[in-house]
């Protein structure tokens, strides 16, 4: 645990990836907040469970839509630039949310708007933010990057719930406006940053777009580890993610007060928390296959009191439970992907993973709002744990992916090096 709490230590002397994580932590706060509001503003609007779900989906649906390009984008581009623009533009469309609220016009076609278009920002943001702190971290680090990165994510689980839940009481495009906020936030901190982010020039004769995504593609499929963990995290994305949106629409259903629901995404925040905490010295410690083969089990065994107990403190006992180990287990496969892929691959690889991972995610919620309408909340919630099961098999049988080592027993790749690591980037100790 000593070793950890040094790790954490270390990070901090680190300038510009501090800076990078303090922006982003406010920022995903803001954002947390509006995802929270996006499916009960819709219910609220339409009183269909069905709008709250394609609301809700519209966004990881432009997200999802993005990735690929993106991830072209931040191998060619200034992934700084790259992530100001994407900041810049969700001020710009919260900003439109909350001044339609104020005005009294705000509609649900403006809201699939807004949604829509600040999941492609995000789609924008996301493999230069990942490029970024490969660049600005060093490999033997990059466990204890992650974990903070988990953390940052679970801090705004923890508050954003509850305080769109209050926010929304108060006004219901409260939330927007501070989001709007915290984009702008993300903007100063991001220009802030001194390490050129600039990805190293491409060696060779110039490809055309498609034939450079493909090579992030060509990477994973001799792979066997990242094959298999684009299968697995597909179907558990879906699954997992749809049984959440049925205990949600649940106790929206049963008049559950907003700020009670907030509750759940804080014992989520939580537990993800102490997880992402625990996280550098579990991923130490245990063995990367193993962890990953754990943690699809620890997305099963929660769901099945839910089953019986549709209730906030049975939905807040699930998901606490769920991410205790989940910060450990997205950080070390982070870590050991970061770390297995070349700088000149790294937004390509990253974005491919992800757009075959994340593509299920904006069908959980209609999936998800789709077997609660037709077969009710306990057969819902059985009939998604059961798949959850069945998907906890692959990484369990798969030799690929449970045979990969700890982090000290991984090849070790050469460190980037040029003006892609400026002296103001590393951590010496």
């Amino acid at each position: 645990m000593l070793r950890n709490m040094a790790g954490y230590r270390q990070l901090a002397r680190n300038r510009d990836f501090t800076i990078l994580w303090v922006g982003e932590t406010v920022s995903e706060l803001g954002s947390t907040m509006s995802l929270f509001v996006f499916p009960l503003l819709g219910y609220h609007l339409t009183g269909s469970t069905a709008v709250a779900a394609l609301l809700e989906g519209a966004g990881l649906l432009g997200t999802v839509a993005m990735l690929l390009p993106a991830g072209l984008l931040a191998d060619r581009c200034d992934r700084r630039a790259l992530m100001l623009l994407a900041s810049a533009t969700g001020a710009l469309l919260y900003g439109s949310l909350v001044l339609a609220g104020s005005l009294g016009i705000l509609t649900v076609a403006h809201l699939a708007v807004v949604a829509l278009l600040t999941g492609v920002a995000q789609g924008v943001f996301r493999p230069a933010q990942l490029a970024a702190v490969r660049t600005v971290v060093l490999t033997e680090d990059l466990a204890t990057a992650l974990s903070q990165n988990q953390a940052r994510h679970h801090i705004a689980e923890l508050l954003g719930g509850p305080l769109g839940g209050a926010l929304y009481a108060v006004r219901a495009w409260a939330p927007f406006a501070v989001d709007a906020v915290s984009y702008g936030v993300s903007c100063l901190t991001l220009s802030r940053i001194r390490t050129d982010l600039r990805p190293h020039p491409r060696e060779g004769a110039p490809t055309r777009p498609m034939q450079q995504i493909r090579e992030g593609y060509r990477f994973i499929r001799h792979q066997p580890f990242f094959r298999t963990l684009m299968v697995w995290s597909t179907i558990n994305n879906l699954v997992v993610n749809a049984c959440f949106f049925v205990v949600m629409m649940r106790l929206v259903r049963d008049g559950v007060q907003p700020a009670q629901i907030g509750l759940v995404s804080t014992s989520a925040g939580i537990g993800g928390i102490l997880g992402a905490l625990a996280a550098p010295y579990v991923i130490d410690r245990w063995r990367t296959g193993t962890l990953t083969v754990a943690v699809g089990w620890m997305c099963v065994l929660p769901l099945v009191p839910l089953m019986w107990w549709s209730t906030t403190w049975a939905a807040c006992a699930s998901v606490f439970a769920i991410l205790l180990l989940n910060p450990a287990g997205n950080a070390g496969i982070g870590a050991y992907r970061a770390a297995m892929t070349p700088d000149e691959l790294q937004g390509r690889v990253g974005s491919a993973l992800g757009f075959v991972s994340m593509g299920s995610m904006p069908v959980a919620p209609v999936l998800g709002g789709f077997l609660l309408a037709s077969v009710g909340g306990t057969a819902a919630i059985a009939g998604l744990a059961a798949a959850s099961a069945l998907s906890a098999m692959i990484p369990t049988c798969s030799r690929s992916m449970n045979s990969v080592p700890r982090p000290a027993d991984w090849p070790r790749p050469a460190e980037p090096t040029g003006p892609a690591l400026a002296p103001t980037a590393q951590m010496h100790t």
